[in-house]
């Protein structure tokens, strides 16, 4: 059975007209991409076929273009389609928090993050420079370790935040793992900056680390 003989508030796009994006599953989400299936198969079947051969919907828009093209109902057309609104998505989240924008919400601030720092296959250490309104002077990755870790200097962020004239930071870094819960050496190294950066009047605000779909606040996790 066609799309268009579904029940209109079964219909991918109509759904989503009717309820938001949010209300979409992966699989609905695809098949408006991909707007049209292929013989015998609706957008929507194609979309389930095509996350279960990738797995996930995230290993799918990280496909390179060779693997991409290779799979049935995607070409180069698509592939180009696909790069350009992945890339529409981070300039979006880059002017939501560029320079001189106050943190307003949180949710921009986890998003952006996880943007700038879940696909590394290393361990990045980085930091929003604050003013003393919490508008962003600055976004910087400031470490890079191996998959176990990364080396973060203390005398180094302390001097970057200097260096912006920042009131306050938030502080940031990765796992590659997948999985976001703090090390030991995770809350170590918190309360080392925290005292290095109120030695020389800096808030730290909080320290995000990001997971692949998990997202965790020392701040709402009282660890700062």
């Amino acid at each position: 059975m066609a799309i268009t003989d579904w029940p209109a508030d079964e219909r991918p796009r109509e759904k989503l007209l009717q309820r938001g994006p949010t209300a979409l599953s992966d699989a609905e989400l695809l098949a408006i991409f991909l707007r049209t299936g292929i013989v015998g198969k609706t957008a929507v079947d194609l979309a389930r076929e095509l996350l279960d051969e990738y797995g996930s919907l995230r290993a799918l828009l990280d496909a390179d273009q060779r693997q991409f093209c290779r799979s049935k109902g995607l070409g180069t057309a698509k592939f180009v389609q696909l790069q350009a609104t992945l890339e529409m998505g981070r300039r979006h989240l880059d002017e939501r928090l560029r320079r001189g924008n106050a943190l307003s919400n949180p949710q921009d601030t986890q998003r952006f993050l996880c943007a700038k720092l879940r696909d590394y296959p290393h361990e990045v250490f980085a930091c929003l420079f604050l003013d003393n309104r919490h508008r962003v002077i600055q976004f910087e990755e400031l470490f890079f370790g191996t998959i176990d870790g990364a080396s973060v200097h203390p005398r180094e962020v302390v001097k970057r935040a200097l260096h912006h004239n920042a009131a306050a930071v938030i502080l940031a870094h990765n796992h590659p793992s997948g999985i976001a819960e703090p090390s030991r050496a995770d809350r170590q190294i918190t309360r080392r900056l925290h005292d290095a950066l109120a030695l020389v009047d800096i808030r730290m605000l909080d320290h995000f680390i990001v997971g692949d779909g998990q997202f965790t606040s020392f701040a709402e996790r009282g660890l700062i």
